[in-house]
């Protein structure tokens, strides 16, 4: 793979995740299941007849087991990034997600620059939401940086 094809795969395994654990946070699927279904549905498939991204697949999950084996630590260190009155059940559910998934690549994936990191998940979020939303994903995935790197 070259490093643009390399990119664009974990690009889309990124957003492929985030969307699992959506699923699983609205539907309560078992982990199994769901890396099954996105396996044979989703990740590299052509949906409505969008050609999804060829995915990598390890990376993606990686992410979501990753962020399922450590959502209470993940959570943890999000909740204490927040602004006061804020908690983590305010937060859109998928916004929740994507700062799920970044706080674990920030925390576990050493060979994922904390730059690269970051935005990727701003890209992610500037799929579903305005800048106001993206600056605030920055923010919190920024002090999460400096707090576990």
């Amino acid at each position: 793979m070259s490093g643009g094809r390399a990119s664009k795969a974990r690009a889309a395994a990124r957003l492929a995740a985030v969307q699992a654990l959506y699923q699983r946070e609205m539907e309560g699927t078992p982990l199994a299941r769901l890396l099954d279904e996105f396996h044979q549905h989703r990740l590299g498939q052509e949906i409505e007849d969008a050609q999804y991204e060829k995915a990598d697949i390890a990376f993606f999950d990686d992410v979501v087991s990753g962020v399922v084996a450590r959502q209470e630590e993940i959570d943890a260190l999000l909740g204490e990034r927040l602004a006061a009155g804020w908690r983590l059940e305010r937060l859109d559910k998928t916004l929740l997600q994507i700062l799920r998934a970044g706080t674990y690549e920030l925390l576990a994936r050493a060979d994922v620059p904390t730059s690269a990191a970051i935005s990727e998940y701003l890209d992610v979020t500037h799929a579903f939401f305005d800048k106001g939303d993206a600056r605030f994903a920055n923010g919190v995935l920024d002090a999460v940086a400096k707090a576990v790197r």
